[in-house]
């Protein structure tokens, strides 16, 4: 237990963020450094509960009360081992995650849980630091060859551990750098691409091949794929985005928010030289109340915007958990992100209508109508209140809805993998129609969350690992507790 009343003498506490006016002038890493004596204590805030709900709550199994424990005690070294038997990529983590393990945080029954998010980033900060993150290379190769099309979290996260089982793993990306939606969808102020540049040459170092600008399907056929390699994990997100059926859809200004905010960050590496997409002295409309909405918020401000303003279908959400959202379940609570208090008009439970555009096909504005929720049947129905249909100014529009599956771009037909009713590809335990072909991330499972792709990554890594050998040493998620061995820590 790190402190035996931690949680009774500090009170939860995390970084100060540079001041709005100033970060928006730039897309650099917003928070401040944190003081370690502060960490120190946020770390002895846990209390060692009998159960740690912490663990349930992380998808990926994370040991959190051991490496709480070790950094209270200042063995860093020992709290990255930890963190790492788990967690391929807590850098990434530590910095994205919207911690569901906070939310099962046995002490947010009836306080603030502990800090665990920012703990887990000044684990991998201070591990680099300190040289305990170094290339480990498998000391033997299997003779098996592994291709993994797309390098975003999921496919990142296998070809580590297939590496690390001795297998040769080549990673295919289409893009001209790796990450994927870490690289490409994460705005930098949340994610800066050095830190997946750090990691990407770590695994270069251990083995990994990447080929980057190798669209398979295109520059490379599928059947040329599965001709030389012995397994091939197909991990290229969801990216098929959920269209907005509404008139007007099609005017000029009306954008995905992934090809603005994809644009913005190639800008930022130096790829292209300026956004196609400009928010500049521009009334923007986002549409979508989620994280990705509020990164073109952040984006927008950055730009220049005249105006921004966020809708959301649905009701506003308590600030506190009611009693039909006890703990631990995920919060349905409102959220401010960091986007949000650089300045945005939030609305909820509005219902669009129609884009209004121009003669130029150009969008001048964007009708919508207030709504109620009520209950019929069981089921939760909108209806449109009398009288407050109207019109905002709009020149600018980013659909931020949710993404339906996999790209239609007829990668799954050629790998000869079949597909469901709801776009998603058909499998079981991870391997797909194609007996070699496996999937991963969500490609298998459907939109969701950086630190599930991470958790998804391992599992199928085990399955390929099963596939190739007979049977696997890499860990699982349900192996249950950890031990950092006296000789890992000697190393």
């Amino acid at each position: 237990m790190a402190e035996k009343e931690g949680f009774i003498k500090y009170k939860r506490e995390l970084p100060q963020s540079r001041k709005a006016e100033e970060r928006v002038k730039d897309y650099k890493e917003i928070y401040q450094p944190f003081d370690e004596k502060k960490l120190n204590n946020q770390a002895a805030r846990c209390m060692d509960c009998g159960i740690p709900f912490c663990h349930q709550g992380c998808p990926l199994g994370n040991v959190i009360p051991d490496f709480n424990d070790a950094v209270h005690r200042h063995e860093w070294e020992e709290a990255y081992h930890i963190l790492k038997s788990t967690n391929n990529f807590p850098e990434f983590t530590g910095r994205i995650c919207p911690a569901p393990c906070e939310a099962s945080c046995v002490l947010g029954i009836n306080k603030d849980p502990v800090t665990i998010e920012l703990i887990e980033k000044h684990i991998a900060e201070e591990a680099y630091e300190h040289g305990y993150v170094k290339p480990n290379p498998p000391k033997s190769r299997t003779g098996k060859k592994v291709a993994v099309i797309g390098s975003g979290p999921a496919g990142l996260a296998a070809a580590d551990q297939l590496n690390q089982a001795g297998h040769e793993v080549t990673v295919f990306e289409k893009d001209e750098k790796v990450g994927g939606l870490l690289r490409y969808g994460i705005p930098d102020f949340k994610l800066e691409k050095w830190v997946i540049d750090r990691r990407v040459q770590v695994m270069v170092d251990e083995g990994v091949i990447f080929s980057t600008g190798t669209d398979v399907g295109f520059n490379i056929k599928a059947e040329n794929i599965l001709r030389n390699f012995d397994a091939v994990i197909l991990a290229t997100g969801a990216q098929h985005p959920r269209e907005l059926n509404i008139k007007g859809a099609d005017l000029k200004g009306v954008h995905y928010a992934m090809d603005f905010l994809g644009k913005q960050n190639q800008v930022i590496s130096g790829e292209i030289e300026e956004n196609p997409i400009s928010a500049k002295d521009k009334d923007v409309i986002v549409i979508g109340g989620g994280d990705t909405g509020s990164d073109c918020i952040g984006t927008s401000n950055r730009h220049g915007a005249k105006s921004i303003t966020q809708l959301e279908l649905l009701p506003k959400p308590p600030k506190q958990r009611t009693v039909l959202n006890p703990w631990p379940e995920w919060p349905m609570t409102l959220k401010t992100s960091s986007s949000h208090e650089e300045g945005a008009d939030r609305v909820f439970s509005i219902l669009t209508k129609e884009f209004i555009g121009n003669d130029n096909g150009e969008v001048t504005g964007l009708v919508l109508v207030d709504i109620e929720w009520k209950e019929e049947g069981g089921k939760m129905q909108y209806v449109e209140v009398p009288g407050t249909e109207r019109t905002l100014p709009c020149d600018l529009a980013f659909l931020a809805i949710g993404y339906t599956g996999p790209a239609k771009n007829g990668l799954l037909e050629a790998f000869g993998v079949q597909i469901m009713e709801n776009s998603l590809p058909k499998s079981k335990d991870y391997q797909s129609t194609t007996k070699k072909v496996f999937l991963s991330g969500d490609m298998r499972r459907g939109q969701s969350l950086v630190v599930w792709a991470i958790s998804e990554g391992r599992e199928t890594a085990v399955k390929v690992d099963e596939f190739l050998m007979g049977s696997s040493a890499l860990p699982r998620k349900d192996e249950g507790y950890y031990e950092v061995e006296e000789d890992i820590l000697s190393d």
